[in-house]
């Protein structure tokens, strides 16, 4: 935390909003349901639209980060996010949800990789791991805030004002970054400007980028989007109830994050921890499938042993990050997030067919359960793969 200047906490406050808005509509389900006739399905696009508009940016964000640097690249973006709040404040169909995630999901895609961009530049490689780690459970604050107290606030003054509110403070948060946030040193004319095709030739990247595409999607679904409805449609969950297993999420989200680097440390290895991390979420996930109708608690506390699977994400960037030289940081790190944020996108547009489909042939415990069987296969796949990528050159 010593490491934080005063522009590294503001762009935590981006980050929290990032959290926030990848994650609050599960909790808003109900409302949106009511109010707009938004569906499961309809808002899957939502949440997918957003991932997919995040991993879009992420090519030129870390073009803009090596070439403009994280101050104006991450506040005069965040004002995309707050026009998009604004959007979804006033729609009435849900293919306003759809239009707002997209400009939410805009400016929030250099939120993270501007201090990524700081941290790899400013401090030693062996530190990026740590720094990462205590950034995003630091921000993850934004999980907890799109859970249980979320649900107070709009049960107070409507969710319209409530994204009103958001839409001012997303704003302000822009306007404070654009003052305090301090860009790294320029590298001189002896680094050469780095290419796409560049990081493609990394060897040592082509094993890590399958679980990229799924490690954070899983929980990113699960939290942002399904935990709700399935709650709701499974056990006839209140919204009190939904929003303390969203908070619960949150709050593993942010232990695993902080403490990932201590474990990596006892560990010894970033590979092998994210090997042994990445084996228990298959675990749950898997648990979440077979028995998905078993009981509330039972649930519940799936639901939370999945959030630390955020944790992961986190130690894959250190992975990657660790092969990267100085002046692909901006572009390398961007392209990793883009690969994350890309398969979670996908696996947010995909899981509603097979929702859809699943709910066709039974029930709503059985729909639900192939909709974590869905998300488990790909996880499997990806840390199958990821045994045949090399440790870290400086573990």
């Amino acid at each position: 935390m010593r490491s934080f200047t005063p522009g590294i906490w503001m762009l935590v406050l981006g980050y929290m909003l990032s959290q926030f808005y990848r994650a609050f509509l599960t909790v808003l389900s109900s409302d949106l349901r009511g109010e707009l006739g938004a569906t499961p399905g309809d808002l899957a696009i939502s949440s997918g639209v957003w991932f997919a508009a995040f991993a879009v940016m992420q090519l030129p964000v870390g073009r803009w980060l090596d070439q403009i640097g994280p101050r104006r690249t991450a506040s005069v973006m965040m004002v995309a996010a707050a026009l998009g709040a604004g959007v979804f404040a006033m729609a009435t169909q849900p293919w306003h949800l759809h239009v707002a995630m997209a400009l939410i999901g805009i400016g929030c895609a250099p939120a993270l990789m501007a201090a990524y961009y700081i941290f790899a530049r400013n401090f030693p490689a062996r530190d990026f791991g740590t720094l990462a780690g205590t950034f995003v459970a630091a921000g993850a604050l934004g999980n907890l805030l799109s859970a249980s107290p979320l649900v107070a606030v709009s049960d107070a003054i409507g969710w319209r004002a409530t994204l009103w509110a958001m839409c001012a403070i997303t704003l302000a948060i822009a306007l404070i970054e654009w003052r305090v946030v301090e860009d790294p040193a320029r590298l001189d004319s002896a680094h050469p400007q780095g290419r796409l095709s560049d990081i493609l030739r990394l060897r040592a990247l082509w094993f890590i980028l399958p679980l990229f595409m799924v490690n954070y999607g899983v929980s990113a679904a699960i939290r942002g989007l399904w935990a709700g409805p399935y709650l709701e449609d499974v056990f006839a969950a209140s919204s009190a109830t939904v929003g303390n297993a969203a908070l619960m999420m949150g709050v593993t989200m942010i232990l695993g994050n902080y403490f990932a680097g201590p474990v990596t440390r006892v560990v010894g290895s970033v590979r092998r921890t994210i090997l042994i991390g990445t084996a228990g979420t298959v675990a749950v996930t898997g648990a979440l499938w077979l028995f998905s109708a078993e009981s509330l608690a039972l649930s519940v506390a799936l639901l939370a042993l999945v959030g630390l699977s955020g944790a992961s994400y986190v130690l894959l960037i250190a992975h990657g990050r660790a092969f990267l030289p100085p002046h692909l940081v901006g572009r390398g790190i961007t392209f990793l997030n883009m690969m994350s944020i890309g398969g979670t996108g996908m696996l947010q547009f995909g899981s509603r067919p097979v929702f859809q489909w699943a709910s066709a042939q039974g029930g709503p415990a059985s729909a639900y359960a192939t909709v974590f069987l869905f998300f488990t296969l790909p996880l499997a796949i990806g840390l199958a793969l990821y045994f045949l990528t090399p440790e870290a050159p400086d573990d």
